[in-house]
């Protein structure tokens, strides 16, 4: 298979068997018949799973193809990325972490400073993270492009300084998707993702993984899931899986269309702070352009409104857009990211993501909400 979309239609399926699915359904298993010694593959619904074993063998397709990497699916985003950080880091340890990065970071940086970790923080632009990195780094954590602000860092030059000095690489890889993204490809010692968004993206499954290529690593991130018992239902590992036939189809058709909104957003003057790596004027437009594939910049587009009286009439004014957190599914969504208190973006701030509505009606409900808008505060 050479195909992106080939790949994600066929990724993690099983033997062709007569009389059988395609796509077996989900295996709802608290425990498995187990004669004698527990040497099996199956022993306990807590360790491992036949549907959780296709979706794992699928992501490891995708993120890393043609190779022996393992992939650990998790109950969540965030427990995926607990599992890099808490399986690798001990008392008297260092991490580097992106100052700008998912909201819930600095809950777990404040958790990972109780147990003893220093942990510096930088911002994703400029590779500003170099400047952190010392000798006592155990993990450097990269997000790129980061969320919500959408900067790029240079995963290949950030991994090689990190790797110099004993350091592990992890990239959390939501945003891009491994269609957008290899970080393994590119030196990262973590593929680290929320499968909740654009992977499985109809906005109905909760979701995380981890795929990395050394075995070691994949078995102590497979122990603190077995220890903390963030397993995903067969269920949601089963809708994830259906979900990646048609990741290709999704991802081409959100990222050409968050481009073309994000060309259309330039000419508005009360916009400010416009940002989708697409974007030929975007800062990160040249290092995303090297190190994304195949001009799949994402779903996410941001920007800023005048304050938050105009954000929240924009989004009460769309009508082809939820107003919705988290991004990448096939319904559009909008928020205004400064109502959770955890980012630090203006109060106008908008984050939103595009879905795979026809493009004309979309960018046309987005203009017309924004003139409504406007005309709402001139009245």
């Amino acid at each position: 298979m050479t195909g992106d979309g080939t790949r994600a239609v066929r990724a993690g399926l099983p033997e062709a068997e007569a009389y059988e699915p395609t796509l077996p359904g989900p295996v709802f298993a608290a425990h498995y018949h187990l004669p004698g010694d527990p040497v099996g593959p199956y022993t306990y619904g807590r360790d491992a799973n036949p549907t959780w074993s296709l979706l794992e063998r699928a992501i490891s397709e995708l993120e890393s193809p043609g190779t022996d990497a393992e992939t650990v699916v998790f109950s969540s985003g965030m427990g995926a990325i607990s599992a890099v950080l808490l399986s690798q880091l001990r008392q008297g340890d260092a991490a580097v972490l992106p100052s700008d990065g998912y909201q819930l970071l600095p809950a777990l940086v404040e958790r990972l400073e109780g147990y003893g970790v220093t942990v510096r923080t930088a911002p994703t632009g400029e590779n500003a993270q170099l400047a952190a990195l010392d000798d006592r780094t155990k993990l450097l954590w990269l997000e790129t492009p980061s969320n919500p602000g959408l900067d790029v860092c240079d995963i290949r030059r950030l991994a090689e300084a990190a790797h110099a000095r004993g350091t592990l690489v992890a990239v959390d890889n939501t945003l891009a998707t491994p269609l957008g993204q290899r970080p393994l490809e590119l030196g990262a010692d973590f593929a680290v993702a929320s499968g909740t968004k654009a992977l499985t993206g109809h906005g109905d499954v909760l979701l995380g993984y981890v795929t990395c290529r050394d075995p070691r690593l994949a078995a102590e991130v497979r122990a603190w899931r077995k220890t903390v018992g963030a397993i995903p239902g067969p269920m949601e590992a089963w809708l994830a899986h259906r979900s990646l036939a048609t990741l290709q189809l999704r991802v081409d058709r959100q990222a050409a269309t968050a481009l073309a909104l994000a060309e259309a957003l330039r000419e508005r003057p009360e916009i400010t702070g416009l940002r989708h790596p697409g974007l030929p004027t975007d800062p990160a437009h040249r290092l995303a352009a090297g190190q994304m594939r195949g001009g799949r910049f994402g779903c996410v587009v941001s920007f800023t409104l005048p304050d938050k009286e105009c954000a929240e009439r924009f989004l009460d004014a769309l009508r082809l857009v939820d107003d919705a957190t988290s991004f990448g599914g096939v319904r559009s969504t909008a928020e205004r990211r400064g109502r959770w208190g955890g980012d630090a973006v203006p109060e106008g701030f908008i984050r939103f993501s595009v879905g795979a509505e026809d493009p004309d009606d979309l960018i046309a409900d987005v203009l017309r909400a924004l003139d409504a808008a406007g005309a709402a505060a001139g009245g």
